[in-house]
């Protein structure tokens, strides 16, 4: 009978196990995917105010979840190695602009760390990316290279053609491999939040 039920268990365990590995195969990233089901407070700590905030943007809250999730991994202290901050990975130029446009006195980038500003700031630039490619059929890989590359270069790469463009074709355009790999992999995490319906 112990016999039995050690490998009704065992066979329990190997059956979750493997569920596991097909959602990290889904999502493409085995180790977060896992880790993600591990620890989900951290991966749905800022779920509401990121909603708020994507929604007050005109964004999807699916998609700046997906840019959180590459930039950040959810951590708001986050340094990057080029100045960017937070959760969103911020730089101190794209914040500045930010505040001049939108009026914030006093704002200095080290309150990029505050999970909200940073949330603000970040998506702000990421509509106006996103917004600069409405011509698009499908904007968002164009304005993701612009926000992780900047406007001149992902304009380079549509070989400054505004009209629609196949992203796809953009993309084999895009000649550093790290932006093509951060548009892919945001895309990726994106279209898994959207098969689960949620955040």
């Amino acid at each position: 009978m112990i016999r039995f039920l050690f490998k009704l268990v065992l066979c329990v365990m190997l059956a979750l196990a493997a569920g596991f590995v097909y959602l990290a195969v889904l999502s493409g990233d085995p180790v977060y995917t896992v880790y993600e089901w591990m620890s989900p407070a951290r991966f749905q700590r800022y779920d509401r105010l990121i909603r708020v905030v994507a929604v007050e943007h005109q964004l999807d809250p699916m998609l700046v979840k997906a840019v959180v999730w590459r930039e950040s991994r959810f951590d708001p202290e986050k340094h990057g190695s080029r100045g960017e901050r937070g959760l969103m990975q911020v730089t101190e130029k794209a914040a500045n602009e930010w505040a001049r446009e939108n009026k914030i006195a006093d704002f200095h980038s080290d309150q990029l760390f505050d999970p909200k500003i940073n949330l603000e700031a970040g998506t702000w630039y990421l509509h106006r990316a996103v917004e600069h490619w409405k011509l698009q059929s499908d904007p968002v890989p164009f304005g993701l290279a612009e926000y992780n590359a900047g406007a001149s270069r992902a304009q380079r790469w549509s070989k400054n053609d505004v009209s629609d463009t196949s992203a796809r074709t953009f993309l084999k355009n895009v000649d550093f491999p790290g932006t093509r790999k951060y548009v892919e992999s945001i895309i990726d995490r994106y279209k898994f939040y959207q098969r689960r319906g949620r955040m």
